[in-house]
Formats: structure tokens, C-alpha cells, sequence
């Protein structure tokens, strides 16, 4: 695992495991959210953002965190590994509403950005097996050749798949 991509609905703790993973492994990790976003939470036009992350996963070693499905194939094309976080979607609201209100006011995701209670973001994290999740399936299918896909569906199989990246990486 040298350059491998996190995604999953939000909420699901893609930043705090890329975090994790990537110190227990060495290896840099992209935070795309921090790239993606501009001050007032205006967004990269797309021809930029692909442009952008195209540079972001140049590298040899990386850890990239965000879905951005318009984006995908510029991450899997490069990735030798996608780890989904697909825990069940009360988790991932009732932790997204958690951040929204233990953060409101802060810039954790992206700088110019204070973190705020969003419906729509909820409403996206809530459908997103329904309205995300397929669009994610069928990229993954046109890498699936080259790359190590990993699901990981509970809070446990989280926990227990850092702590044998930690054992493998001592």
C-alpha cells in the first residue's frame, strides 16, 4: 500500500482514519476537502480541481481522503489501493451532526470555512447508499484490474484493520 485512496460517506471518519493509517504507515496523506474548498466554501471550478488533484497524487506515496466522484478516475488511475469506509449511514449522520455541532464556528476542513449545520450535507450523507454509493461501484469497476479494494463496514473492522497496519508496519 504505497498510494491509496479513502473514500466513503461523510461522516464515515475518512480524514481521521487517513490520518491514523497514514501515521502508522508513513505515508503522506492528502486531505482533498483542504484543496477542494476556497474561503466561504466556494468550490475549485472542475477543470481546475482535476488539474489539482492530478498534482496531488503525482507522487509515490500517498494517502488520499474525499470522494469527489467526478474525480475518482484521477485517484484509482493512480491508487494501488481504495479503502471504502462503509459503515451504516445512522453512524455517519449522527457523526456528521456530532462535527457540525462540537466544531460550528471552526476551520477543520478547509481554511476560510467554519464548520456549520448544513441539511443538504446531512441529506447526502443519509442517501448516500441510495444516490453516491453506485457511482463509486462502477468506477471502482473500470480500475478494478490494477487495484486492492478494501470495504470496511463497522467501527470494528476500522479499529481492527489500523491495528494490523500497525503490527505489519513495527
Amino acid at each position: 500500500m504505497e498510494r491509496i485512496a479513502v473514500v466513503g460517506s461523510g461522516g464515515a471518519g475518512k480524514s481521521t482514519f487517513a490520518d491514523q493509517l497514514g501515521h502508522l504507515i508513513g505515508v503522506p496523506v492528502i486531505h482533498l476537502d483542504e484543496h477542494f474548498w476556497k474561503p466561504g466554501w466556494v468550490e475549485t471550478p472542475a477543470p481546475e480541481w482535476r488539474q489539482l488533484q492530478r498534482a496531488l497524487v503525482a507522487g509515490d506515496r500517498w494517502i488520499a481522503d474525499g470522494n469527489y466522484g467526478s474525480t475518482f478516475d484521477i485517484r484509482f488511475d493512480r491508487a494501488d489501493t481504495v479503502i471504502v469506509l462503509a459503515l451504516p449511514r445512522l453512524v455517519c449522520v449522527t457523526r456528521a451532526l456530532r462535527r457540525s455541532m462540537l466544531h460550528r464556528g471552526r476551520e477543520i476542513q478547509a481554511k476560510g470555512c467554519p464548520e456549520r449545520l448544513c441539511l443538504r450535507f446531512l441529506r447526502w450523507v443519509w442517501r448516500y447508499p441510495i444516490d453516491s454509493r453506485p457511482r463509486l461501484e462502477a468506477e471502482l469497476g473500470h480500475h478494478r484490474s490494477h487495484l486492492r479494494v478494501i470495504e470496511l463496514t463497522s467501527r470494528t473492522a476500522v479499529s481492527t484493520f489500523l491495528d494490523e497496519a500497525a503490527q505489519r508496519h513495527r
